[in-house]
Formats: structure tokens, C-alpha cells, sequence
């Protein structure tokens, strides 16, 4: 129950943070935070990550309502074995479903986090984008994690 209400904190902070850069901010509009680090910058995005597969709307329902499915069926089989799978789930879950929100309600999705690292222009992304991303970088550990213990049991 534990990761899902952590799924519940990515949604209303994302949905939260979207809706002051979708009603305070006009698109283009950008606010300095750090100089030449970070930057709100008000962007929409009708594709996914880094703006693949602009406007292919049906293709992300269908892919996102089949990620939720996938991760609520872990979530209740293997998730209560491992907190580190249970946060990544937990995390993945709430970035997939503050994204779809976005998608169903806007048509598009609102992004605002601007980042320059080490001169990079890094694609601009919102809360849902990063728990994605760290849900999924916990995965891998977890993945990782598990195959070294495989290995030792295999010793």
C-alpha cells in the first residue's frame, strides 16, 4: 500500500507543479533559478521522452493503460519482497499516470524543468519525467542486485 501511495505523492506534485506552469506561465516563458544551470521554462509535448513520436496519442494510451497494468500486477506479486522494487514501482507508476493525465486532459504534456549540464542543453522534462527516470534507474539496480546474489548462491 506503501509504494502506492508514494505513486499518489508523484501524481499530485506533478499534476500540482504542471497546472502553476500551465496557468502562470506563457509557452516559451522562462524563469532563472540557477544561471546557466536551471531554468523553468514553460513547453509542451505531444510526444514522448526528448519529443519522439510527436502526436501519436492512441499509441501512448494504449502503451501507458498496458505499463500501469504491468506494474500493479508487480506491485501486488513482488513488490512486498523488496522495498528497492517497490519504490522503483512506486515511482514508475505515478510518473506513467501524471504523464497520461496530461495526455488525456491537455492533449499534450507540460514540461518546465530546464537544465544546462556541463554546457548540455538537456531536453526540458517535469516531475513525472524524473520518478520515471529514477524508478527506472532504481530497476536496473535492483536488477543488478539480484543477479550478483544469484551468483553467489550459485558459488
Amino acid at each position: 500500500m506503501k509504494y502506492y501511495l508514494l505513486a499518489l505523492i508523484v501524481i499530485v506534485f506533478d499534476q500540482i507543479t504542471k497546472w502553476i506552469v500551465d496557468t502562470q506561465m506563457a509557452i516559451g516563458e522562462r524563469i532563472t533559478l540557477i544561471e546557466r544551470f536551471l531554468y523553468f521554462t514553460s513547453h509542451r509535448n505531444q510526444g514522448a521522452a526528448f519529443g519522439i513520436l510527436q502526436g501519436q496519442m492512441w499509441f501512448f494510451y494504449i502503451v501507458t493503460i498496458v505499463v500501469i497494468v504491468g506494474i500493479v500486477y508487480y506491485m501486488q506479486k513482488e513488490a512486498k519482497s523488496s522495498r528497492l522494487f517497490g519504490i522503483s514501482l512506486g515511482l514508475i507508476l505515478g510518473g506513467a499516470i501524471g504523464n497520461f493525465i496530461d495526455r488525456l486532459f491537455r492533449g499534450e504534456v507540460v514540461d518546465f524543468v530546464d537544465t544546462y549540464i556541463f554546457g548540455y542543453n538537456f531536453p526540458i522534462f517535469n516531475v513525472a519525467d524524473a520518478a520515471l527516470c529514477i524508478g527506472v534507474g532504481l530497476l536496473f539496480i535492483k536488477m543488478i542486485q539480484d543477479e550478483r546474489q544469484q551468483k553467489k548462491e550459485q558459488k
